[in-house]
């Protein structure tokens, strides 16, 4: 994950999914799973600590392998450490 202060008063998300030799079915499943998990997970901590972002993540190829729960724990640790007090 890449992280920086965002222009704009609001938090942003990207998502990037290389192939990694994946069939297009397989990567846009990856995509929608990393961006609910962080709808779910990450936009509301950012949001209640009144965060301007900028996100960027990027799958690696284990995220094709991986479920939807081990994404969004993944996600729930990572905002946790990023959106912390500890952190500003």
């Amino acid at each position: 994950m890449f992280v920086a202060d965002s222009p704009v008063l609001r938090t942003r998300l990207a998502v990037v999914v290389p192939k990694y030799g994946r069939r297009i079915v397989a990567r846009n499943r990856v995509k929608r799973q990393l961006r609910e998990g962080a709808r779910l997970e990450l936009l509301p901590r950012c949001q209640d600590r009144k965060m301007a972002l900028d996100l960027l993540i990027r799958a690696r190829p284990a995220a094709y392998e991986a479920g939807f729960q081990i994404l969004r724990e993944e996600i729930r640790e990572l905002a946790e450490r990023l959106c912390s007090p500890s952190s500003s």
